[in-house]
């Protein structure tokens, strides 16, 4: 590809528009992270009881990263442009003057972390320790880009401190010892394990909607993190949704919109309450269940959601990528209209998620709309 071609330009408003440049990430030395207060990592069954920590099997990163290249040629083939994050030393030790950490994590799922909005991607806060440092992955790549593209808004949210204020005294103790409907209680409430002493959010607790951002709360998003992107953006209107289910963690594996006026939601924690089915029917909006998934066990150290059968990677509106195992869900978007790109992608969801988790928008055509014009108060 000649020079010219390579240029760079950074514009993504929303998650359909036709995709011409993106990055996947890798799975190259991922960690099972040491302990932090953030999270829990427990696999007795797997060789990783609760406390342990070390790499991912070397067989299981080949696996995965198979499957991340194959899906980076089957993009190139469509003539869309692919970057790679360069992955460093996970298994070091890792501090700031407020903490120490065992282990890093990995760079597998890149949209954890950064977020597109126009010409601006904005790097998250995280609220792991094991993730902080997470960025020097992407810093070659945003080297490049601020070279060559002269609207690229580089942009980091302001990195956390990550102290034991940032998280709520004896969480998992008390959770762990909850029944099941006293969890779903406090799931209601939207009582995570963070506080709200510093804004915290992941990118993909984040859809995009063009003049519309939805926003969850939740494990790893905090009100703070919502308050922060909605004074960031102020252009735009933030919307914040919560759901009643144990443990959430992001928000693409229960809200995704494939075009305007169509997007698949999760059957068994939809996101949304009164107001919100509101707006979206208001604006004429067709809200499609998702299949249950085909899976029937999850890989070893899998920690991602049993709804990854939704987490797709759309290249245009008529044109979606799903993991190529499952075909109720490729006959649903089939019946809708879509040219469904079957991508294997199983043997990469321990690794941090699926097609649309593992990947970040650098551009996609088109422009900011408003698909909402019709606003519902309250939400």
């Amino acid at each position: 590809m000649s020079d010219e071609k390579r240029k760079t330009v950074v514009n993504s408003w929303n998650e359909w528009d036709p995709l011409k440049h993106v990055i996947i990430g890798r799975a190259d030395g991922t960690m099972i992270q040491a302990p932090e207060l953030a999270i829990q990592r427990d696999w007795p069954e797997d060789g990783f009881p609760l406390g342990k920590y070390g790499p991912y099997p070397k067989e299981m990163q080949e696996k995965a990263n198979e499957q991340l290249d194959n899906f980076a040629k089957i993009l190139e083939g469509r003539g869309i442009r692919v970057d790679r994050p360069t992955p460093v030393d996970f298994s070091q030790a890792v501090q700031t003057p407020d903490w120490k950490q065992g282990s890093m994590f990995g760079c597998g799922p890149a949209r954890d972390f950064l977020l597109t909005i126009g010409s601006e991607i904005l790097e998250a806060t995280m609220s792991y320790h094991s993730r902080w440092y997470e960025y020097l992955c992407y810093r070659p790549l945003f080297e490049q880009y601020f070279k060559e593209d002269p609207n690229f808004r580089f942009e980091a949210a302001p990195k956390p401190r990550l102290t034991e204020r940032s998280y709520k005294k004896d969480w998992w103790k008390e959770w762990n010892s909850m029944s099941e409907e006293e969890q779903f209680e406090r799931a209601e409430e939207g009582d995570w394990i963070l506080t709200e002493v510093e804004p915290l959010f992941d990118a993909a607790d984040v859809v995009r909607f063009g003049k519309d951002l939805i926003v969850q709360k939740s494990m790893v998003t905090n009100d703070s993190g919502i308050d922060w992107l909605r004074r960031h953006f102020p252009d735009h209107r933030i919307h914040k949704v919560g759901r009643r289910e144990l443990l959430p963690w992001h928000l693409d594996s229960t809200l995704v919109p494939l075009r305007p006026g169509f997007a698949l939601i999760n059957p068994t924690r939809p996101p949304l309450g009164k107001e919100e089915w509101q707006f979206f029917e208001k604006n004429g909006w067709e809200l499609v269940e998702t299949p249950k998934t085909v899976l029937e066990k999850k890989k070893p150290y899998d920690f991602c959601s049993w709804w990854l059968n939704m987490n797709t990677l759309v290249l245009d509106p008529q044109t979606v990528c799903v993991e190529a195992s499952e075909t109720p869900v490729m006959e649903l978007l089939d019946k809708h209209g879509f040219e469904v790109v079957p991508v294997p992608f199983y043997d990469v969801s321990p690794f941090g998620g699926g097609l649309h988790c593992c990947t970040a928008d650098v551009l996609r055509e088109g422009d900011c709309e408003d698909y909402f014009p019709k606003q519902v108060e309250g939400f």
